[in-house]
């Protein structure tokens, strides 16, 4: 009996001996068609199925070009959850594990990266801009596990936030001013909380005039501003060399005249770097993983003295120089995302103790 798995084969054969590949995929479609009418079986198959297979990314393509689809999640290969709204739900799946490690595989090819025992993790960016990650055993127990985030291409303003009823109108154009002003901004929130969406509706409202430098881990921010250029980090090679680390990105985007430095997320020694090249006078714009946007600043704080040779006084009064507004967002329990709190940094009395102060919170 034909199988979908036979079908795509043939054409991966038609193709490489020089056929087009449109053409393959209708030509053996049908010839499986008119087999299995012969064979006087229900089965029917598609050409879009056979064209997921054999260029796109098989039983998840389907989810990766549905824009309400917000992440997509492998725990094994017979379970496969996708996300939406913030609500998660498990859909049909009928995978090998043959399958899984072909599908990433195929995810990497195009973004050089690697994944096997020596190195069982690996971020990497989707052509379409999404951020896949992938653990294996035996990090996993037993099976291969990969998660891949999408970002929102709705998004794309601080104005188009306010439609999301992600944002209020006055807190609108707090931040708007803010970022016209130069002033450096550190957005904070728990995982899924819309950080990077929140970033990219920020940079939408900055002139063209300006030069953007981005740094990340993997590719996530999403810009349409005319003079931007994006870095992100690379692990070591086979032979333990060649890796390019966050805190390396920074020292170099130094090097780029930028006029503002945007860092995917903060959450190692990178942070101390980052103070340093903000006390410049160079305005930035930033996440970082808290509950809150004091948490925010106390971790910050944490962050840099963790990087070494530091004292808490030194990272006090640089944070009091450098950052200018914490703005704070959360995911609520029906999967809303929504900024709840803008404040900033400021001392408490004569003890240069740092505290916030609200500028506008969620009512």
């Amino acid at each position: 009996m034909t199988s979908t798995d036979s079908i795509v084969g043939r054409v991966r054969r038609a193709v490489m001996s020089g056929d087009d590949i449109g053409r393959a995929i209708a030509s053996e479609v049908q010839r499986a068609n008119e087999r299995a009418l012969g064979e006087a079986t229900s089965t029917e198959f598609h050409e879009s199925d056979v064209a997921q297979r054999v260029t796109g990314f098989g039983i998840l393509q389907s989810h990766l070009d549905d824009p309400t689809v917000e992440e997509i999640w492998i725990n094994d290969s017979t379970a496969v959850f996708v996300a939406r709204s913030g609500r998660h739900e498990r859909i049909p799946a009928d995978l090998s594990p043959e399958d899984v490690r072909t599908l990433v595989e195929r995810m990497l090819r195009r973004s050089g990266r690697r994944v096997d025992v020596s190195q069982p993790f690996v971020d990497a960016s989707l052509p379409d801009g999404s951020r896949l990650h992938v653990v294996i055993p035996p990090i996993t127990k037993e099976h291969w596990s990969l998660n891949i985030r999408k970002f929102s291409t709705s998004v794309r303003s601080l104005d188009d936030l306010v439609a999301h009823g992600a944002i209020a109108p006055e807190a609108k154009r707090i931040l708007r001013t803010a970022m016209l002003e130069g002033r450096t901004l550190l957005v904070s929130g728990a995982t899924q909380a819309g950080k990077t969406t929140m970033v990219c509706a920020l940079m939408s409202e900055l002139d063209e005039a300006e030069r953007i430098v981005t740094v990340e881990e993997t590719f996530e921010i999403a810009t349409r501003h005319p003079d931007t250029v994006g870095m992100q980090c690379r692990g070591a090679s086979l032979d333990g060399v060649g890796e390019i680390t966050l805190r390396r990105l920074v020292k170099e985007a130094l090097r780029m005249r930028p006029t503002r430095l945007v860092v995917g997320e903060v959450r190692g020694d990178e942070s101390l770097d980052l103070l340093v090249a903000l006390n410049s006078g160079i305005p930035g714009l930033c996440t970082i993983h808290a509950n809150s946007a004091a948490d925010a600043i106390r971790k910050l704080v944490t962050l840099c003295q963790l990087a070494g040779g530091v004292s808490e006084g030194f990272v006090t009064s640089t944070i009091l120089a450098t950052i200018d507004l914490v703005v704070h967002c959360r995911m609520d329990r029906d999967g809303q995302r929504r900024v709840v709190d803008i404040a900033r940094p400021v001392a408490a009395g004569d003890s240069g103790t740092l505290t916030m102060g609200s500028l506008w919170a969620q009512r």
